[in-house]
């Protein structure tokens, strides 16, 4: 079979990638990543992305959205981890998408339109400190529409006007609540993170008012694994951006570098190990491009193309991150030099939503039983 992008997703991708390069270059990614103080949420950035009807791309059209899927979204995701663009797209876009697949017709209704637009920024917290990132990791509780407990790490707490929170209730079932920026026993704790692309911390919660995800075509565990396979999927194509983007700074680079007065690009060890990385850069973005199918045609082996898909891309951003640092020489290891942008955001985000070995092991499971 066949299976490629339409001309029109195309399009899309390089009407995003055009704009990021037009509008945030890696200048403006270092302003970011050298004020750690800062909120990393670039508001020139995020206006932009509203009016690309990048925010918008999953919500339905009734919801004033674009109504497109999964494989649109990831060609987004995938231009973002090119451009090592910091901010809150992929929380944004899975809160939405918690409403979607979750939510009633009146709580969609209220809320997706803000977040389609830009005017809300959406984040989730689904586990706890180094839980798993499936049911086994919620660590808030649920008593009715109160919660109680703490969520960490989540992306872009501090900016996010709604939280789409995981919680158990009292009879051990999971399920998506939704809690208001500035609700009472609420409280966010901002915490350090070696990749200043992003800014994360722990939702802290106390007996805190929250509305119930209900009404949905999803509900309970189920609604929980469909987010928690949507995050992965996302931040697997963020993972092949940033690995295809920095295996192509480096051979070009490497093309040009000389050293005993040849290109140090013609030295088989290198070839050899840039021919290894492309095939393992390209079979990842091959396997997100059928994971996200899998997932807006509920294919019945969704689950393992899912597993595949961020088992592949972790692995692959971290060794074209790395080749990019040792292949660039002496320069690749240093703060002025871009490399540990596409290294430090592919480290923090290869174990979002479950590291490679969390998904092989799934992998083994669902195949080998």
């Amino acid at each position: 079979m066949f299976f490629a992008l339409t001309d029109e997703q195309q399009a899309f991708a390089a009407t995003v990638r055009e704009f990021v390069a037009d509008r945030f270059d890696l200048d403006a990614v270092r302003a970011v990543v050298e004020d750690p103080d800062g909120d990393g949420h670039p508001l020139t950035l995020w206006k932009g992305l509203a009016d690309q009807g990048a925010l918008a791309v999953l919500v339905p059209e009734e919801q004033d959205g674009l109504g497109l899927g999964l494989l649109d979204a990831q060609v987004i995701a995938r231009e973002l981890g090119r451009a090592v663009a910091p901010g809150p797209w992929t929380t944004s876009v899975l809160a939405a998408e918690a409403l979607r697949l979750a939510g009633s017709p009146e709580q969609q209704a209220a809320r997706l339109p803000g977040l389609a637009a830009g005017e809300t920024v959406g984040t989730v917290a689904l586990r706890g400190e180094a839980g798993t990132w499936d049911g086994r990791g919620i660590t808030v509780d649920a008593s009715g529409e109160r919660l109680s407990g703490t969520a960490s790490p989540v992306d872009y707490p501090a900016v996010a006007g709604l939280v789409v929170v995981a919680a158990t209730d009292a009879q051990g079932t999971p399920g998506l609540y939704l809690v208001e920026a500035g609700a009472q026993g609420l409280a966010v704790r901002d915490q350090h993170t070696y990749d200043g692309t992003a800014r994360v911390g722990a939702v802290e919660l106390s007996d805190t008012p929250a509305e119930a995800l209900t009404g949905g075509t999803l509900a309970g565990a189920d609604a929980v694994a469909a987010l928690m396979a949507r995050g992965a999927v996302l931040q697997a194509a963020d993972l092949v951006g940033v690995a295809r983007e920095a295996l192509a700074r480096t051979v070009d680079y490497d093309r040009d570098r000389k050293q005993f007065g040849v290109p140090v690009g013609s030295f088989q060890a290198i070839k050899h190990t840039m021919a290894d990385l492309h095939v393992g850069v390209t079979m990842a973005e091959h396997a997100v491009l059928f994971a996200a199918n899998a997932l807006d045609t509920d294919d019945p082996g969704k689950d393992v193309a899912v597993a595949v898909a961020k088992a592949k891309a972790a692995d692959a951003a971290w060794a074209a991150t790395g080749a990019m640092i040792q292949f660039f020489g002496g320069i690749g290891f240093t703060w002025e030099h871009e490399a540990h942008f596409f290294y430090k955001r592919a480290r923090r985000r290869a174990p979002l939503f479950g590291s490679a070995d969390e998904h092989r092991e799934r992998l083994a499971a669902l195949t080998i039983g």
